[in-house]
This record gives C-alpha cells, structure tokens and sequence, in this order.
C-alpha cells in the first residue's frame, strides 16, 4: 500500500490509514525510513515480431512448410504454390498433379493439391531389380522438405493430419512416412480416404532414429483422384504440450526469463506492405484452415498458425501480460519499398471503412474479456478457453509517420475505446526514432488525448547509450508514462549487451515514469535474417543465447517493486552504473552494478538502510573481452557465472570489467 497516495476525501484518509497502521504498520515505516520510491511492477518484458522466420520455421512448431499451398510471388518473387514440395512417382507409378481453387475448404483458404494418380507400378525383378524407380512403396505422391529440412527424433511422437477429399468414386489408400535424406524409411503408417467432402485425417508417426535431414512423404498407393490441403506434421512436444503449439526449446528460453508482458505480432508487421497488408487479428483466430495466410512484410510468408489465440495463450502460460499492438488505420510509411526513397507510402484506410474497422478493435477487446456467451467471447470460449484472458493494454499503431490522415484515424480509434471500455490503457506511437518531428508529434497526440503510455523505440550505437543515461531524469510525471517497446545497441558482442545493462539500470532508476521496456528483435533464424542484431540466434536444432538476452534475462528474473537511490556510490565514475530495488514479496535486496570500462572499478554499497538482511547472498556475473558474442557453433563463449558471496553493513565491489554484477540478498523478514 503506498502512503504517499493523496487522497481528498478526509474520511477516506482516515480509513486507509487506520487499516494500514493495524495491517502493514511494520512495512509502512520500514518504506518511510528507507525513502523507497514505487516502481511499475512491469518494467521488463518481451517483444515478439515475425521477422528473420521467428514465428513459421521458428517459435511456430509446424514442421511442414507451405502445408496450404498459399505462397506466392507476391510473398518472394520465385515463390509458388509448391515452394517446399516435390512431385513424387515411385516404383514405375505415374499420375498428375495441379494447384486447384474451384472448391476450397473454406475461402479464407483457396489453393490446394489435386492428385490424380492413374497407374500403380509394382516392383520389377531380375536386371530392373536395381534401378532408382524401382525403390521404395508404389505409388505417387507428395514430399515436404519442411524449413531448411525437419529434425526427427528416435522416440519422439509427431501428430500428421492433412485435409483430403475424393474426387473420383472409391476409397484411396495412403502410406504417410518420414523419411531421412538416403530415402530410408524412420516411420510410416497407412490412412484410407474414404469421403468425397472435405475430412481431416490423423495418425501419430514415432520415429525409429535421429534425423537432422528428414523429410514427409504422402503417397498415395491406389489409382484414384482427390483433393488434399493444409499438410500439417507437429511434434507432441510442444510448449506445455499445446496443440498447434510452439517449439519448446525456444519457447522455454522465453519463460525462463520470467517477462511481465510480451507485446506482439509486431512491429512493422502490424501496419504492413500498403492497407490490405496489414495484420487483422480476427484473420489469425479460429481452425487454422479457416485463417487468412498472407505476405510477410519482411520478404516471406505468414501461415497466421501462430495467431491471437496462441499469442494470449502464451502470454497466460508464462504468467506475462498480453500486449497486442493493432494497426492505426494506416499502413508503413515505407510500403512499396519507398523507404528507399526516403517514403512516404503511407496508405489510410477510407475512412467509410473505419466504422467497421473501429468495431474491429472493440471486438478485440470482447474476444479476449468478454464472457462465453458474448458474441466474440463465445468464439474464444469455442477454441477451448472459456476464462476471460484479461487483456489490459493495446497498442495503436507502430513507429507510424505522423501525418494528418493517421491522427485523424488514431484520435477515432482511441477515443472509441476510451468510450466503450475505460479500463483498457492505451499505448500511442512517437515513430521510430529517439527524437524528430515524428517523435515530438506523436507525444503530443498522446497529451491531447491523456494516453496512459506512448510507445518509444530506438536502435543505436552503444556509444549513445552510455551518453544518455540521464534521458528519462527530466521526464515529466505528470504526463503519459513511457513503453520503451524497441530498442536495442547495434551489435551482440559483449560491449553491446554492457552498454544496455548501464542503460537498463537508469530504467529502474525512472520506472515511475518508464513503464515498460522490452529489446528488440527477439529471434533470428540461420540463414533467414532480415535484422541482424537480435537476441537470440537458433537454427532447426540448436540455439545461442547472445550476451545481450543474458543481461536481458539478469535483469527481468531480479527485479522488484521499490527502487533506493544512494545504497551504491560510483563516485561519478562515468564508466560506472548501479541500482538497487528490493522485492517486497519476498523481502530480497536486488544489487545491481555495471562496469563499461576496460579496468576494474571499486563500488561502495551501503545497506544501513534495510534491516535484517541476510550475509549470505547469491552472486551471478556476466564479464569477458568487450569484443566477444556468441554463436550457433561457440553458443556459451559469454555466460553468467553464479556463485555466492558475503555482504556487510557497509562493503566494497571490485566490478570486473567490461561487467554486470547482480547480487540478492535475503531477508529474515519480508518487511
């Protein structure tokens, strides 16, 4: 409870006071005597955009690439509808095969495979034993090569599905299997198509080894024709073993850093590549064949299997606050590669659609709160979550140019949430730079309109970093809080990742007034980088952890409530940073002291002003050659070293250099 809250209301005062004095009296005047200033409870979070394949071929655990036929040249200009697939007759088998639309599974959903197969060969004897047609099961079929091939594990349990139906009038048999780059069979299993409507088909393959190079193989082994659409091959081990899920692997690393938010899809893919571009949410919830796939506007394709739905489930798995950012009605300035030119392609929605369009946005708000038996609550509830997700923030817009049509369109938008649903907190844009016309344009709409948060974002040299970490000193309170949604020091060696941890301390330092914060990009996939500063490196099967996801990690896991300012003294060294919070739910004392200079520097804590501490404390170091970063094949060059340590009353810090140091200290008491 924060005594300092003003409160007119005379009778009121008396009240909370009287409560707080019987309730949390110790607390009360252990906060008064320690000066401690309230901080937001969540400062740090997580920044989600599908760019460098971080979603389909990464978060996203589909295995299968292009499952619904939907790429196109529009998405890359060599791309088509069978990108990632092979055309495959086996054992002297022959048919056909063409991309159909004339009858789809649903609209949403247009192109799929027509297989005709029209001879089944048998395998030859005697001097044709021996040739490559004649290996393998009869029949003619379809190969998926999945993203950059799939990785198969001995044991491991991989639910197929496929929607499929007959054209002409008997039943077909099929042999579904993996197979390894040799053509060797590591699991298969049969299924009959036996109806001539659109039907989902299913079985579970188990493979018998390891494979970094496997590949799917749907063949079909009797003469018939027939339609098949969204090839699907997911592995049971997903993230909390969640049907259409995500990668574990991956998606652990996030939890682990324990975010208080997670803003998603993006970025500049919210607002896209020109208005029919831009990313709808009610296109990305609901059967994934019933989902609108479309261009990525960073040069590939969107499957949109990783949707709302997955996003907030996500969010609740991890205990993070959902932050969903839509687009304000107006596209990228940069649309049509005009950024090259220097833009703007800004498009705006007509306005006679923003009626519809602003309903859009409120119906998010029902999808994720309302109850079961709302309109768009019941939607929710009828993809297996019934309980409200509890949304509280949404984004409008994104790194947007400030022009006249977006204000225009972001003032309708806002003021139609403010109206329907005051409780929801609003966060504006201010562009995609740290200051300029954009910038100071997009804090002022968000005064006008007495926005909770505006959206800041910036990438910068670590050099700017070390030079601005008074930024948010002269910040006024009284005015809209800050979400740091993107930034990041241009680079992932070591250097980089200190120069944020100087930074970040200076956050908690003004989390009164800095909200939220989260570094940008997330992830980047091997050979698939659109940005090349990112946070965590992966490929099909492995992963490395940058030094800056450490200090990200070091940060987000020891954080608290109450920031104390003068506990660590760095006697104006400029090399030098620090803060000091404490958790009071569990009563810990959080230190945390940063070293940017290439020689060790003395600190002085003094923790005269807590009681009750524990001498005992956790120690975890991140330090190394300033030059250093790590890799898919060297991923642990730079990582945090734990260990234990002692504290006093009054005790000095050797900081190595080049460093961040955290250190927790334990309580007899929580307050």
């Amino acid at each position: 409870m924060n005594i300092n809250l003003k409160i007119k209301n005379c009778f009121k005062l008396r009240v909370v006071c009287l409560f707080s004095l019987l309730v949390f009296n110790s607390y009360i005047i252990n906060v008064n005597a320690q000066q401690g200033k309230k901080i937001s409870p969540y400062l740090f979070g997580l920044f989600f955009e599908d760019i460098n394949y971080a979603a389909d071929g990464g978060l996203y655990a589909e295995m299968v690439q292009n499952r619904s036929f939907e790429y196109a040249p529009a998405d890359t200009p060599q791309w088509h509808s069978l990108t990632s697939w092979e055309y495959v007759k086996q054992v002297f088998s022959y048919g056909s095969l063409n991309i159909e639309t004339n009858n789809p599974i649903h609209l949403n959903n247009p192109h799929y495979v027509v297989l005709d197969i029209q001879h089944v060969g048998k395998h030859a004897t005697g001097e044709y034993s021996d040739i490559p047609e004649n290996k393998g099961t009869p029949g003619v079929g379809i190969k998926n090569l999945g993203y950059d091939a799939m990785i198969v594990k001995a044991g491991e349990h991989y639910d197929f599905s496929m929607f499929a139906r007959q054209i002409s009038g008997k039943p077909m048999s099929f042999v579904v299997s993996l197979q390894g780059t040799d053509g060797k069979i590591l699991v298969e299993d049969k299924i009959i198509i036996d109806s001539k409507d659109w039907k989902k088909y299913t079985t579970t393959l188990t493979a018998s080894e390891n494979s970094d190079s496997a590949s799917l193989l749907v063949l079909g082994t009797s003469k018939g024709k027939l339609a098949i659409d969204v090839v699907s091959l997911f592995p049971q081990n997903t993230f909390k073993n969640r049907k259409n899920g995500l990668r574990a692997d991956l998606a652990q690393l996030l939890a682990d850093m324990k975010p208080a938010f997670v803003r998603f899809p993006g970025g500049c893919l919210v607002h896209g590549d020109g208005t029919n571009n831009m990313y709808r949410w009610k296109h990305t919830v609901g059967p994934i064949e019933q989902r609108v796939e479309q261009k990525n506007l960073w040069g590939y394709h969107q499957t949109m299997g990783l949707g709302y739905f997955e996003y907030f489930q996500f969010c609740e798995d991890i205990g993070a606050k959902p932050v969903p950012v839509l687009p304000a009605a107006v596209s990228c300035q940069n649309s049509g590669g005009t950024w090259r030119i220097g833009g703007t392609g800004q498009q705006a929605l007509p306005m006679e659609d923003m009626e519809a369009y602003i309903q859009e946005v409120l119906d998010l708000v029902e999808w994720a709160n309302g109850s079961a038996t709302s309109k768009w609550g019941s939607i929710r509830a009828a993809t297996g979550h019934p309980e409200a997700f509890n949304l509280e923030f949404i984004g409008i817009g994104n790194e947007d140019k400030i022009t006249p049509e977006f204000q225009e369109r972001f003032n309708m938008i806002t003021q139609a949430v403010k109206a329907k649903y005051p409780e929801i907190q609003l966060i504006g844009t201010s562009g995609p730079f740290s200051d300029g016309e954009d910038f100071e344009k997009g804090w002022a709409i968000a005064n006008k309109n007495n926005l909770p948060l505006v959206d800041e974002h910036y990438y910068k040299q670590p050099e700017w970093f070390l030079s601005n970490l008074n930024r948010y000193d002269s910040y006024d309170r009284k005015k809209p809080g800050v979400y740091l949604g993107e930034y990041a020091s241009w680079g992932n060696k070591l250097k980089n990742a200190i120069a944020e941890a100087a930074y970040m301390t200076t956050l908690e330092r003004n989390a009164d007034i800095v909200k939220m914060a989260s570094y940008a990009p997330l992830f980047a996939k091997k050979n698939h980088t659109q940005w090349t500063t990112d946070m965590i490196f992966f490929d099909n099967k492995e992963y490395s952890l940058t030094p800056n996801y450490h200090v990200q990690k070091m940060f987000s896991t020891n954080y608290g409530d109450t920031y104390y300012k003068n506990i660590i003294s760095t006697e104006k060294d400029t090399t030098l940073s620090a803060s000091c919070l404490k958790d009071n739910k569990t009563g810990d004392i959080i230190l945390k002291m940063v070293n940017t200079g290439v020689e060790s520097k003395n600190m002085k804590v003094n923790l005269s002003k807590f009681k009750n501490f524990i001498p005992d404390a956790e120690q975890i170091t991140l330090t190394g050659d300033a030059e250093a970063e790590n890799t898919l094949e060297n991923p642990t060059h730079i990582v945090p070293k734990n260990s234990n340590t002692k504290v006093s009353k009054s005790f000095d810090y050797i900081a190595p250099p080049m460093s961040l140091t955290v250190i927790r200290i334990k309580t007899k008491t929580k307050y």
